[in-house]
């Protein structure tokens, strides 16, 4: 049985809620095994056959109506996650602030024109590195203060995405292979 990182853009924030009982539950409906949360804003670790895009397709459909929102998943293997981690370009970098890097987890890999479309977004100060299905971030000014937002992402690229800082990432890590 394969360990599962469920990604759910946009719980409990803007009115969108969603118990994280509420989640573990729907996840056992599924027959997800083991599921746990971490935080409150629909981090999901757990364990089951199939792939990850079947149990991104369903979990959302599971999701539909649980929230004022329809929410996206994306669903991350145990590896890819530490792949994640790995791929990192900002990391080793002299005085980075881990605490302004950012993951960006797409649905899909972005077009070359799509990433063109990125690259225009005024960053002041910002920066991003697509790598396969992320987008690694560094914002040195804070998340809230970057024009590079989950929601600026996703239409520049036209793809679905949500976005974890990097503690969280690494913690989910963590849980993932625990």
């Amino acid at each position: 049985m394969a360990v599962y990182i469920a990604l759910l853009r946009g719980i409990n924030v803007g009115g969108n809620l969603l118990k994280m009982e509420r989640l573990r539950s729907l996840c056992a409906e599924l027959g997800l095994q083991n599921a746990r949360t971490y935080l409150q804003s629909g981090n999901v670790v757990f364990e089951a056959r199939d792939t990850a895009s079947h149990w991104a397709s369903a979990l959302e459909k599971k999701l539909a109506g649980e929230s004022r929102l329809p929410v996206t998943v994306i669903v991350r293997t145990a590896p890819e996650i530490a792949s994640v981690i790995a791929a990192n370009p900002f990391v080793e970098e002299k005085g980075i602030d881990l605490s302004r890097l950012y993951v960006t987890f797409l649905q899909q890999p972005a077009s070359k024109s799509a990433l063109a479309s990125l690259q225009a977004i005024p960053a002041s100060g910002d920066r991003f590195q697509p790598v396969g299905r992320e987008i690694y971030l560094h914002c040195p000014g804070g998340y809230a203060e970057t024009k590079l937002s989950n929601t600026a992402i996703e239409k520049a690229l036209s793809l679905r995405a949500t976005t974890r800082n990097w503690n969280t990432v690494t913690k989910l890590r963590e849980l993932s292979t625990g």
